[in-house]
């Protein structure tokens, strides 16, 4: 059976809000946080749109400004997410804290890693030589090194795992944090994901892979479900969980968020790049998980789809809700909040984790922005342009990624101490 596993702390960058607070009133408001990019030229790239973090100050979370100078932005903004999140959490593993430093693990990873600070140190040797690249060059750049610093800042000398598996990342980083804590090789784990790769060589990479929205409207580009969808908007943030065994949390007297409950990983095995479009691999991730977590139709279901716009993506993924769940699926709430956020690559997975917690918290289910003509493949309730209110019992988040990755975390919503 494993040990019980609780949510006991959030945090949040987003294109939507750097707070839990701000973050979820726009995503139940629908509101969309994509416009023209404003912090690199885009006179000569295919693709001027983008969800970029806003009004975002370091010094907010605790990070000092020599530390922020010196890292790159996707381990700043996971170290301002954590921060949020460990804060809400109440955890503290000083000598005279609540938990002990070696039963605290940071599993965060990034679905590419330090990608501006690569491009400015290549940059640099091309020009100048070789002596001119910075000897913090690799410490800066690693996908590793957000959870690192992560770790170095929570004084968390347990299980440290980053994980990268691009846009599946952070679901999978959640998803083996659960298991480490069920399986008790830890009390606790901050857990999620960061991405900063709004830049133009990650922009120019993706459009002309044809996987990003040509649209010229910011408001009117990231679609999921649409019939009128051309692609996905690339976005950037960090989401944090602390996850933590519920034992642990109650006799702390902690406040419980939800319970994490379920756990689904599998590989398409079929492309680099597309989904394998008859879903039976994305559905047997779901459906792993739906049964770890003790799913039955008498549950009221919301999913966090991955739901990112490109055609591929919505048809094949809506045929997976079907084979996972059978008629289940056409009663299940449904949305994806990339019509808000844009795609956050390896932030995706938390930060819709997030949204997943705070749905069933509030009872709510947050809209699909900018559904306003549904694909006819895409016939399952998707949640149109408006927040429904429900009396939701369980919560699952998928996220699918390049190289065929499909992962699938379920929430229940938690009642009560026992």
């Amino acid at each position: 059976m494993g040990r019980r596993v609780v949510v006991t702390g959030t945090g949040i960058i987003s294109p939507v809000g750097n707070d839990i607070g701000t973050f979820w009133r726009n995503i139940s408001d629908g509101k969309c946080g994509i416009d023209f990019i404003k912090s690199i030229p885009t006179d000569d790239l295919p693709v001027k749109i983008a969800g970029e973090v806003k009004d975002f100050n370091p010094s907010d979370y605790g990070i000092e400004a020599g530390f922020a100078r010196k890292q790159d932005s996707y381990t700043v903004y996971a170290v301002a997410a954590a921060w949020q999140a460990m804060k809400e959490s109440g955890l503290d593993s000083s000598e005279s804290g609540n938990i002990d430093p070696f039963r605290l693990g940071v599993y965060v990873g990034s679905g590419i890693g330090g990608f501006s600070t690569m491009v400015r140190e290549t940059e640099k040797l091309l020009k100048d030589g070789p002596k001119w690249v910075s000897p913090l060059f690799i410490p800066t750049m690693i996908a590793n090194i957000a959870a690192g610093n992560i770790a170095i800042r929570n004084n968390a000398c347990g299980p440290c795992l980053p994980v990268v598996t691009a846009c599946a990342t952070s679901t999978h980083a959640i998803g083996e944090a659960f298991r480490a804590i069920k399986y008790g090789h830890a009390d606790a784990i901050i857990t999620g994901g960061a991405e900063a790769a709004v830049i133009p060589i990650a922009i120019a990479g993706f459009a002309n892979a044809k996987a990003l929205s040509r649209a010229e409207n910011p408001k009117y580009a990231s679609l999921p479900f649409n019939k009128n969808r051309g692609g996905f908007v690339m976005s950037e943030g960090a989401g944090m969980l602390v996850l933590e065994e519920y034992e642990h949390a109650k006799a702390r007297g902690a406040v419980i968020l939800a319970e994490i409950s379920g756990y689904g990983n599998t590989c398409d095995a079929h492309h680099v790049t597309a989904p394998r479009p008859d879903g039976k691999t994305q559905a047997a991730a779901i459906s792993m998980a739906l049964n770890e977590a003790g799913y039955t139709s008498d549950d009221v279901l919301y999913i966090n789809a991955h739901g990112t716009g490109t055609a591929l993506n919505d048809t094949s993924e809506t045929k997976a809700f079907k084979l996972a769940l059978g008629e289940d699926a056409y009663k299940a709430h449904i949305s994806s909040t990339k019509g808000s956020t844009g795609h956050m690559l390896g932030a995706a997975g938390a930060t819709e984790a997030i949204v997943s917690v705070l749905a069933l918290k509030n009872g709510k289910v947050p809209p699909t922005a900018n559904l306003d003509e549904t694909d006819p493949e895409c016939d399952l309730n998707y949640t149109p342009c408006k927040a429904v209110d429900a009396d939701l019992t369980m919560a699952a988040s998928d996220s699918l990624g390049f190289g065929g990755h499909n992962g699938c975390i379920v929430f229940k919503k938690f009642n009560g101490y026992e």
